[in-house]
């Protein structure tokens, strides 16, 4: 299962480091150097992981943890910091962090805490999408449309699978190449593949489908 991870970090270099460490672990992530830009993202972002530094240019980790998670009850928090003092890994603990990891880290035990953190989340999501004339239960591969069976290919499957799990997030069609075809040689990958399976996919799922094309970017799973 494919999961969004925010990354609120200052220091560039450590941050370039996380993006390359968990973009090979193929893991979809933003990131954010400020709090102003994490809250624009958490506002119109469903994230599932934040990875949070506790000094930040404007402001403190800390009070930004106690804020989100008056409406972000769920999401899994780590927090990074300098701060290796007891009473410090407590009160991130206490005010709602999942993990705490103290600077410097190795990006093995990132890694490492962050697959953690997303196994147990999605041990404890249900893993069926119900919306509108929708049913889709990915574990028992059933797609069902106004009630009506409908049959998707591996391809098309991880492919509603992969924008529902984010949906009314722009996926960029880089993006949604790499995750269908990530055990391919891309230069075997026709220019209009993906273009191909998001029709048969519209196809199959009616007028109405809810797949928009955002255009000169990608595409969107958009719930009305």
């Amino acid at each position: 299962m494919s999961q969004n991870i925010l990354i609120v970090e200052d220091d560039l270099t450590l941050l370039k480091g996380l993006e390359i460490a968990l973009h090979d672990e193929g893991l979809f992530f933003q990131t954010a150097s400020t709090l102003q830009k994490a809250r624009v993202i958490l506002n119109y972002t469903d994230i599932d992981l934040l990875i949070l530094d506790v000094n930040l240019p404007d402001g403190d980790g800390l009070n930004f943890l106690t804020e989100i998670r008056k409406t972000h009850k769920q999401m899994a928090i780590i927090m990074l910091t300098a701060r290796d003092l007891e009473i410090d890994i407590v009160t991130g603990l206490e005010l709602g962090a999942n993990d705490y990891i103290t600077k410097p880290f190795s990006l093995a035990v990132l890694k490492a805490r962050v697959h953690n953190q997303l196994r147990t989340q999605f041990q404890a999501e249900s893993h069926i999408y119900q919306s509108r004339n929708y049913y889709f239960d990915f574990d028992q591969s059933i797609f069902q449309v106004s009630n009506e069976m409908i049959y998707l290919s591996k391809t098309e499957e991880r492919l509603l699978r992969y924008l529902v799990e984010h949906r009314n997030s722009v996926l960029q069609r880089d993006q949604l190449i790499d995750y269908l075809w990530f055990d391919s040689n891309k230069e075997y990958i026709e220019e209009n593949s993906l273009s191909v399976v998001i029709k048969r996919l519209r196809n199959k799922l009616g007028i109405e489908h809810s797949i928009k094309t955002v255009y000169g970017i990608g595409y969107q799973w958009k719930e009305k």
